[in-house]
């Protein structure tokens, strides 16, 4: 089975003349930490697309809130003519979020992405880290599901168990897959099959990896400073990259020493998701084996992530 499919009309994916011109054609739908914010800002780069900056989550944590709540995240004026779209990374491992989807967004196409899943878990659990949201140890929740005060860590690298859940009610033709590998070998390529499948003309902006490179090396203000600031943000973004402002933040950031993942744990992980990574390499028809190579997996990712990395992480959370 291959979900690379791309070069689709929504003619051909039964599309209702009669729907809402508001609702979106196509869902960034995740993973977590897997480059879905390159994603977004890649296509926001193109004038024929429409996403809004911030994650709706409608069909996951805020389906309560109702379809006032999601039209409004499409009703700026920018919006008008163009391919709308959104991006909910945590969406993939829902498990209410395909039906849901199903029901509202029958025709719409479908972006996903993975990521090797033992990565993907430790970058979940820095970006946790950095925030002050846990401070433990890296075996207090990447070692198991039983107890786990945050089991999405864990859950959300268990690729082959959602993609299942989402072939459920949307055809192949409807979901476009990638790696995250693929974005740091192939960056313009992957850009340019989303665009294909989604239906525009592809544009890509090669500075934007170099714009924005949050990962595990970025300099950060103490976690104090930052929740002190965090009221501020819509007001601080537009003053990032400047200079001055750069300088300013440089005197008081530094680098966060996570814990470091160890090999012991990187063994079980690999262990934990060796079912599911062999599933999703039949489902996707590519070789995923070298998600578990035998390697010393936990000094890489504890001196530090390979070049390319810049597009892991890269949320807007970081004041």
């Amino acid at each position: 089975m291959s979900l690379q499919r791309n070069n689709g009309t929504d003619l051909e994916l039964g599309f209702d003349p009669a729907r809402p011109d508001w609702l979106p054609s196509f869902l960034v739908i995740g993973a977590v930490k897997s480059a879905t914010t390159w994603v977004l800002e890649q296509l926001q780069a193109n004038p024929a697309i429409y996403m809004p900056d911030p994650e709706p989550h409608y069909f996951s944590s805020e389906y309560h809130r109702g379809e006032d709540y999601y039209r409004g995240f499409f009703a700026s004026e920018g919006a008008a003519g163009r391919l709308r779209g959104e991006k909910s990374a945590d969406y993939l491992a829902h498990p209410k979020a395909p039906a849901r989807v199903a029901a509202m967004l029958h025709g719409a196409r479908l972006v996903v992405q993975f990521r090797n899943p033992i990565e993907r878990a430790y970058s979940d659990y820095k970006m946790l880290y950095r925030r002050g949201t846990i401070r433990g140890a890296p075996e207090e929740y990447l070692t198991s599901l039983d107890d786990n005060p945050h089991p999405r860590f864990l859950n959300d690298g268990l690729y082959a168990a959602h993609l299942r859940r989402w072939l459920d009610h949307f055809p192949e033709e409807q979901i476009h897959s990638f790696l995250f590998d693929d974005v740091r070998r192939r960056p313009q390529r992957v850009i340019e099959a989303i665009s294909a499948h989604i239906g525009v003309a592809p544009v890509f902006d090669a500075g934007e990896p170099a714009k924005r490179a949050n990962d595990s090396s970025e300099r950060f203000l103490p976690l104090p400073v930052r929740r002190a600031l965090s009221p501020l943000k819509t007001v601080v973004a537009p003053l990032r990259g400047t200079r001055w402002f750069e300088a300013t933040r440089g005197v008081f950031a530094s680098e966060i020493a996570y814990p470091p993942l160890s090999q012991p744990l990187w063994l079980r992980l690999r262990d934990f998701y060796a079912d599911d990574v062999g599933a999703l390499g039949k489902m996707l028809n590519r070789d995923l084996s070298s998600w578990l190579e035998d390697r010393d997996e936990a000094r890489a990712l504890a001196d530090g992530p390979p070049p390319g990395y810049g597009l892991t992480s890269l949320d807007s959370s970081h004041l």
